[in-house]
């Protein structure tokens, strides 16, 4: 799976950089300080999955994903609790709260692959359902 970290704590993106290289089915294809600057990877790549932090400088973790359009799927990793709620509204994977525990990370990419996986499924069965069933 593609994925993009988006932090404006350096120091939370190396760890979460540590923790994608620890798992082979994640392919870090960049991080940013800044999710505004994560935009154009995003579209030319095709992520998968995006890990960002809520609080950030010019826009949202939050409000990043909902001006997105056919987003990728998202794990938000963050230090305030307080959002959870609103992400999960949002449909987000998982929710982390700083410090990240590597289990936790381990069991929110394992929801994200099974999530992707029944979206490549329901896409693959598509053509064989009729719009009249």
């Amino acid at each position: 799976m593609k994925c993009v970290i988006i932090d404006d704590e350096p120091l939370a993106i190396d760890v979460l950089r540590d923790y994608c290289e620890k798992i082979r089915l994640l392919d870090v294809v960049g991080t940013f300080t800044n999710a505004l600057d994560a935009i154009a990877v995003i579209k030319e790549k095709e992520v998968d999955l995006i890990f960002s932090d809520i609080e950030m400088p010019q826009i949202s973790g939050i409000d990043f994903m909902q001006s997105m359009d056919n987003r990728p799927l998202f794990i938000f990793t963050t230090a305030y609790s307080q959002y959870a709620i609103e992400g999960f509204e949002l449909n987000a994977v998982d929710y982390l709260v700083k410090p990240i525990p590597y289990h936790r990370f381990v069991k929110a990419v394992v929801r994200a692959k099974e999530l992707m996986s029944l979206k490549e499924k329901d896409k693959s069965m598509k053509p064989y359902i009729s719009s009249s069933c």
